[in-house]
């Protein structure tokens, strides 16, 4: 079967219910009071759209936002394991599908309209080597650095390594191969920091 708009993916688990110790010891946690946090974002692709040209290929790795899982997501009734990744080749915001790593050369390739960003490193300055000053208040992130180039940012003069800003609570974050990233909308961002 192949969907005409959508992804459809294999998910072993619906939540990460394991973790492995430095050791290699499997370890089982409970995930019903973080579910939220545990929840799977990625899963193998059995067929890409149909009617899109994503580059996806069956085998391929896809990643997605956590609803395609959770609050009954969109499993396919007649397969088990087996869930639909809504995909809007147009408009991000409609879309879940947000990367897929290609197994032929292992490279992560973020899908149309979206962009993945790493956390800006910023310089604290302290005052004083004897006091230290903590801050409690979370941060509010509205800057991140271009880890993926794709035609879409190149077009608006973004690339690979560039600091830009998007509007703020836009840092949803998605873990891939175990790094974590912000995926931001490219019609998101807002502008891009000028180096002096």
């Amino acid at each position: 079967m192949q969907s005409l708009t959508d992804f459809v993916v294999e998910i072993e688990n619906k939540l990460q219910d394991t973790i492995k110790t430095e050791s290699g010891l499997e370890l089982f946690i409970e995930t019903k009071f973080n579910e939220f946090e545990r929840r799977t974002t990625e899963g193998i692709v059995v067929s890409a759209p149909l009617k899109h040209e994503t580059g996806a290929k069956a085998g391929d790795t896809v990643y997605f936002h956590h609803h395609v899982v959770i609050h009954g997501g969109s499993p396919l009734v007649e397969e088990d394991n087996h869930y639909l990744v809504n995909y809007d080749d147009n408009h991000a915001a409609s879309s879940q599908a947000i990367a897929y790593k290609s197994k032929e050369d292992n490279i992560v390739r973020p899908l149309k309209g979206w962009s993945l960003l790493e956390p800006v490193e910023e310089d604290i300055e302290r005052p004083s080597e004897i006091i230290e000053v903590v801050d409690l208040k979370e941060k509010v992130v509205t800057q991140g650095v271009v880890s993926f180039s794709t035609p879409e940012l190149k077009l608006i003069g973004v690339s690979k390594g560039d600091i830009v800003g998007f509007k703020k609570n836009r840092d949803y974050r998605i873990k891939i191969d175990d790094k974590e990233y912000y995926r931001v909308a490219i019609s998101e961002l807002l502008y891009k920091v000028q180096h002096p």
